[in-house]
């Protein structure tokens, strides 16, 4: 599917099928569905006043053949709600159901959208097809891979239509950024989908090489098991004992010339968490392949900044392994020595992301970077805390904090601030080691922001816990069913700013 912009007038379309937004309060018609009302004889605004069979209501939709009359075979009248009402947020769920509606209309549809709400100036023309764009190519996410009857989009264009030509270059550039977020996320959304048995450390590491050619701005150094051995990793290692997969640890590295500032980002990289010897319930194991959505995230992060190529130097990072039983695993009561020295109890082998992010945070406070950032699917209790829709973050640093947060509302990826204070140390003491790798029942995600605390100097460290929103179990606003990639885009604005 193609999405394309177009300055043009009712009578230069030639389309199958063009979507035109109506609100509920205001009836009054864009200058686009104007000219098309008189073309068509009042048709339009007829159904709207005197048939009322279409209110404007929000996502009600309705559509009306034009028997071939002019260049649009089909009229899709899509409600927006109430103009005080209508935002960004509720544009992008339009544009979700706008392809929920065309998809399946025909083959190879070609599509066009009236520039919805511009000329009520809501928002810009690049804020409007941006996030439109995202919309559109989220919600079309699919995963077919393993399916013999596949299905396919069946719409082949969708193009943003406007009358003035003033807008079209904003137009353009916001189609261009939203189709790289996007595509990024949804490109995280796909290795979250693979199944354990195709996404393991080595295949991922794989994909993470294949981001780096063709770029002299970007390195990537994959670590092998007894290149990590050399790095004293051993707690990472000590997690992946269990598995007949080989670990790996990827560095990612994009090198602009003359950068304002160094982020390192570090996501989660559990290919499958079984819970070790602490084996999980069947039930809570069901999903376990999403335990690396952390280092998916990042992935779709790096593609997105080496399309977008800021002035930012950006370290993307991954411990990978997978956390399995067998007599090999490592076991509750062993003590493992993390990269800085730090010594850990292990109290329950399903701890284990933390046990695997110490190694990495300590590799990242050696780059001497601005800025550290971790993702994962860390814990339940995050869970319980902020439920399916909101990510947690924590850290040290509350001006970065309250900035992640903002961009993270403007994204429609929501964040909520989780505290850490220096005594949850106290649950994670340990009477034969540095600490625990858990602590009290209550306050699960605090305490293990504390725990990752111990293995990073930075002043300027992020934590945010996606336990809850990196998979959904129905489809939410213009997310289907499935690995969501969140918080993608808020980190790929975030790095940009």
């Amino acid at each position: 599917m193609k999405i394309t912009t177009k300055q043009t007038n009712v009578k230069k379309i030639k389309t199958n099928i063009l979507v035109i937004g109506i609100f509920e309060d205001n009836k009054l018609l864009s200058p686009l569905a104007k000219e098309l009302d008189q073309e068509l004889d009042k048709v339009i605004s007829d159904y709207l006043t005197k048939k009322q069979q279409f209110s404007g209501k929000f996502l009600e939709t309705f559509f009306l053949p034009t028997y071939k009359q002019f260049g649009a075979d089909n009229i899709l009248a899509i409600g927006l709600g109430k103009v005080d009402d209508f935002d960004i947020f509720k544009l992008r769920e339009v544009g979700a159901k706008i392809y929920s509606a065309v998809n399946s209309f025909q083959n190879n549809a070609h599509v066009s959208i009236d520039t919805i709400g511009l000329d009520k100036m809501l928002y810009p023309a690049f804020e409007y097809a941006k996030n439109i764009t995202e919309a559109i190519i989220l919600s079309s996410f699919s995963f077919n891979k393993y399916k013999n009857k596949k299905q396919e989009s069946t719409v082949s264009t969708i193009e943003l239509v406007s009358c003035g030509s003033n807008i079209l270059p904003d137009l353009q550039e916001g189609v261009k950024i939203g189709s790289i977020y996007a595509n990024s996320q949804n490109f995280a959304r796909t290795l979250v989908t693979e199944p354990a048995e195709q996404a393991t450390p080595t295949k991922i590491a794989k994909v993470a090489k294949s981001l780096a050619e063709n770029n002299s701005n970007i390195t990537c150094t994959i670590y092998n098991k007894t290149e990590i051995e050399k790095l004293k990793m051993t707690a990472f290692l000590a997690v992946g004992k269990g598995s007949n997969e080989e670990p790996r640890f990827i560095h990612l590295k994009y090198s602009p010339k003359n950068p304002r500032k160094k982020v390192a980002l570090i996501g989660k990289g559990i290919t499958f968490d079984s819970g070790g010897l602490d084996l999980k319930p069947p039930a809570s194991m069901l999903n376990m392949k999403d335990d690396m959505s952390g280092c998916a995230i990042v992935l779709g992060v790096f593609n997105a900044i080496t399309k977008l190529e800021p002035d930012v130097e950006l370290h993307v990072l991954s411990a990978l392994c997978e956390n399995m039983p067998s007599g090999k695993s490592y076991k509750p009561g062993d003590i493992l020595k993390a990269k800085n020295g730090l010594t850990i109890e292990v109290d329950n082998t399903d701890a284990e992301g933390r046990i695997t992010l110490a190694d990495a945070l300590c590799y990242a406070d050696e780059l001497g970077v601005d800025e550290i950032i971790d993702i994962a699917t860390l814990t339940g209790a995050c869970v319980v805390a902020l439920g399916n829709s909101i990510s947690a973050v924590m850290g040290k640093n509350q001006e970065n904090i309250d900035k992640i947060i903002k961009i993270g509302a403007q994204s429609g990826e929501f964040l909520w601030q989780l505290p850490v204070y220096d005594f949850m140390q106290d649950a994670l003491k340990s009477d034969i080691a540095d600490m625990k790798n858990t602590g009290s029942r209550y306050a699960g995600a605090s305490n293990a922001a504390q725990f990752l605390s111990n293995f990073v100097n930075n002043p300027n460290w992020l934590h945010i816990d996606i336990a809850g929103t990196a998979f959904t179990e129905k489809p939410f606003k213009e997310l289907s069913k499935g690995a969501t990639g969140a918080c993608t885009r808020t980190l790929i604005t975030y790095i940009l700013s």
